[in-house]
């Protein structure tokens, strides 16, 4: 009898073991699609900015319309993609774009002290900062998954939960990899 309550024992705390291990890699999973879909949510704001920014540029600088096309071009593949590479390669082309387009501003002083376009500014810096944060909420969330996947002892429960290591959110941005040219 004490056997068989010594047995019982074991088989219940490994079924325990088993269903903590489980349940705490669907938790980093969802986090992972939810922090992934915070990252879509700002780049969704900050898409729906977009037109109102370029009217707002294109009534002081109507000829430079292959920035303005550079920056709809950018939005509408952001629109499309789904996958983390595609969602991040579309960002980093509208980051690209959006500097295009601010620099253009820069050169017409009414445009920059334009309330609208202040405003629209302001909000765009706002939401830009918004997207960073998600970014690297996502990339927090991925860390912790990978690192549970990848690790013993959840690793033997990962292939039962249908889990696997997700890919980081990298926006390749040429610019931001390149030294500064300093002359003086």
């Amino acid at each position: 009898m004490s056997n068989l309550l010594i047995v019982l024992a074991v088989i219940v705390v490994l079924v325990l073991i088993l269903v903590t291990f489980y349940n705490r890699l669907i938790r980093l999973n969802v986090s992972v699609d939810e922090a992934f879909a915070q990252i879509e949510v700002q780049l969704k704001r900050r898409s729906d900015l977009i037109p109102n920014l370029v009217e707002t540029v294109k009534g002081y600088a109507s000829h430079e319309s292959a920035t303005f096309e550079k920056v709809i071009s950018a939005r509408a593949k952001a629109t499309t993609a789904t996958t983390v590479a595609d969602v991040a390669k579309a960002d980093g082309a509208i980051t690209q774009a959006l500097r295009g387009l601010l620099a253009v501003a820069e050169a017409y002083p009414d445009l920059k002290a334009s309330t609208n376009f202040l405003s629209l500014q302001e909000e765009l810096s706002t939401t830009e900062n918004k997207v960073s944060f998600a970014r690297q909420f996502y990339n927090d969330n991925v860390r912790s998954l990978n690192t549970a996947v990848k690790t013993i002892p959840t690793s033997f429960f990962a292939p039962m939960a249908k889990v696997s290591a997700r890919e980081f959110y990298e926006v390749e941005d040429s610019q931001s990899r390149q030294a500064p040219n300093v002359k003086f």
